[in-house]
């Protein structure tokens, strides 16, 4: 009589083992992403060093060396090095703007999903709110900072409002054309199966529209991050943006470099965990390539 851990172990399935064709393919994907960074920063040395001078009046030569900005950039985060204001306070800021970009981002999605699905799949909803919509959605968030300090004032909630405002656009487009584009068959074989009206939206438009409502957040969380340097010059003292203006103001150079360094690559990470996210959620399914 076999012992039941040989029997288990039997029955469970086992992985299939990784083939080297995948993981000489993932190191030839790792390598040509890391190809355009390295050489970026090589012209980026050169630049600066033969005093280049660049379309639309770009003066290399007063650029901060990718190996200073290397330096402020360990100080930024671990401090020992310049030991000025400063100096360990990367986690601050970022842990600032990141609440204030996830806050802005939940907000417009938690408005522009349902209302895009609606858009997408009633006349009368759509004739309602698209002139406004597409009225509103031209205006950029630099011609809202005047508005927004008379009627919110400066701090947090303008920052998050900025945001909010612009991350909203891309989700609603992105819910109305992936509800549009639900084959009818879906629907009339849900409402054959006697599926209410509420059930057809969430069990049927819904992950049937996924994709591109994906997509609509995925390019409204990157534009947040964008709109983040705006919202964060009206009076906030902590944060990415906040840093990036105030070494401007001090004519430091390689700390501006570092904040847009930070930027992007918090920008990034919370695409990738935006996507992971979503694979988790859908268990498989194609929703993200």
């Amino acid at each position: 009589m076999s012992a039941p851990g040989s029997v288990l172990s039997a029955v469970r399935p086992r992985r299939a083992p990784v083939r080297p064709e995948a993981r000489r393919a993932a190191a030839r994907t790792a390598l040509l992403g890391t190809l355009l960074p390295v050489l970026a920063v090589l012209i980026w040395h050169w630049g600066i060093v033969f005093e280049w001078q660049l379309p639309f009046g770009i003066r290399m030569a007063f650029l901060p060396y990718p190996g200073d900005v290397a330096l402020t950039l360990w100080d930024f985060a671990f401090g020992g090095i310049k030991n000025d204001a400063f100096s360990g306070e990367l986690w601050i800021h970022l842990a600032a703007s990141a609440g204030r970009v996830f806050s802005g981002f939940l907000i417009a999605a938690a408005i522009a999903v349902p209302l895009g699905i609606l858009m997408g799949r009633y006349r009368a909803v759509n004739a309602l709110f698209d002139p406004a919509i597409n009225l509103l959605r031209p205006i950029p968030a630099t011609a809202w900072v005047p508005l927004v300090l008379l009627i919110i004032g400066i701090g947090d909630q303008a920052t998050l409002f900025l945001i909010a405002l612009s991350a909203f656009f891309p989700i609603v487009l992105g819910a109305i054309s992936g509800s549009r584009q639900v084959p009818q068959r879906l629907i009339e074989g849900a409402q054959m199966l006697g599926t209410s009206r509420a059930g057809v939206i969430t069990k049927v438009v819904l992950p049937a529209s996924a994709p591109a409502i994906v997509n609509g957040l995925r390019i409204s969380l990157g534009l947040a991050w964008v709109v983040l340097v705006l919202g964060e010059t009206v009076g906030v003292r902590v944060g990415l943006g906040a840093t990036i203006s105030l070494a401007r103001d001090i004519v430091r150079t390689d700390l501006i470099v570092v904040g847009m360094i930070c930027i992007g690559a918090a920008g990034f990470l919370s695409d990738r965990l935006l996507i992971w996210a979503f694979r988790l959620l859908s268990r498989g399914r194609p929703l993200i390539k």
